[in-house]
């Protein structure tokens, strides 16, 4: 007989088809061009194509004339074109787990963590425009990067409730000022991005207008940001030791989580001198070996998921036959 128990009352559990395709628990189709497409081939071509033209050119025609098939084709490997933006969203969530460090802090693991995860919103600025949603918090690529964020927090007597308040303030900044810079990059003529990176917001001409509209007599308190160039993009904002604005709000924030450290005696404040070491340096994230070692480990995973899910199906089958 099988063996019986409270397990055997309950529905059998199901993921969300994207959730399980990245996974490694969704089975190829059957039927089609098996051997020359699959998911990830898939996905490597809509990130791409939305990377060069933006999201609103990734549709599932276009997607599968660049890989030379037919839009059938595509569909029976992913249903659906939300179901083909959610396995972008994880694959571009893919970023570099660095090596753990016993000697780094919190702080400068959290402010690297931030940096990473902006990095990853850079190369690939669309996912500022993909509606997040539990079935994308809970793929192994995003599950990667909230570990990450856990393990800078592991020396902190902070309960698992506090630390998840941090990372989702962390994630609400990242994600807000990669939708700032999205926003604000433009492609019209004098349109460039926040903070003085490549060309000024408004032509000159534009500018100097701005500026006699803003008066002290109207914007008493506005007037000097607009005067000084800062405001219209024109001047590199100096708040933060790399000029970056948003290093500057990051710091503002971790200051924060170090405060209410300290009021309830549980800070441990890295030792005095000590400079941040980056996880990954952007140019080393950057670097081909690196992604191409990403996508190895990403394979390999993924390879490891498959022979997870083989073996619990195994273990379920023989679960189920009589015992002789």
């Amino acid at each position: 007989m099988p063996p019986t128990g409270p397990r055997d009352a309950e529905p059998e559990a199901t993921l969300p088809r994207a959730v399980a395709i990245t996974w490694g628990m969704a089975a190829s189709p059957l039927r089609g061009p098996k051997r020359e497409l699959s998911h990830e081939r898939i996905v490597e071509a809509a990130v791409a194509l939305a990377d060069t033209e933006g999201l609103s050119a990734v549709t599932m025609s276009r997607v599968a004339s660049s890989l030379g098939f037919t839009t059938m084709s595509l569909y029976r490997y992913v249903t659906s074109k939300e179901e083909l933006l959610q396995l972008m969203q994880d694959a571009t969530a893919a970023v570099p787990v660095p090596a753990e460090r016993p000697d780094q802090d919190w702080r400068s693991a959290l402010r690297e963590w931030a940096l990473l995860v902006l990095g990853a919103y850079r190369d690939h600025p669309w996912m500022v425009e993909l509606r997040v949603s539990p079935t994308l918090l809970m793929t192994p690529n995003n599950l990667h990067v909230v570990d990450l964020a856990m393990r800078a927090m592991r020396p902190l007597e902070l309960s698992q409730e506090e630390k998840l308040g941090v990372l989702l303030a962390l994630t609400a900044l990242v994600r807000a000022y990669a939708l700032l810079e999205h926003d604000l990059a433009g492609d019209e003529p004098g349109e460039g991005g926040p903070g003085g990176e490549g060309p000024a917001w408004f032509a000159p001409e534009v500018a100097a207008l701005y500026r006699e509209l803003v008066t002290p007599e109207r914007f008493p308190d506005l007037a000097p940001l607009v005067q000084s160039g800062v405001y219209l993009g024109e001047a590199m904002s100096a708040v933060s030791e790399d000029g970056s604005d948003f290093e500057f709000g990051l710091g503002l924030m971790l200051d924060g989580v170090e405060r209410y450290l300290e009021r309830r005696g549980a800070s441990q404040p890295p030792p005095a001198g000590t400079e941040p070491t980056p996880l990954v340096d952007e140019s080393v994230r950057r670097d081909k070996r690196v992604r191409e070692a990403v996508q190895a480990r990403r394979e390999a995973e993924r390879r490891l998921r498959q022979a997870l899910a083989k073996e619990a199906e195994a273990v379920r089958r023989a679960q189920q036959q009589p015992s002789g």
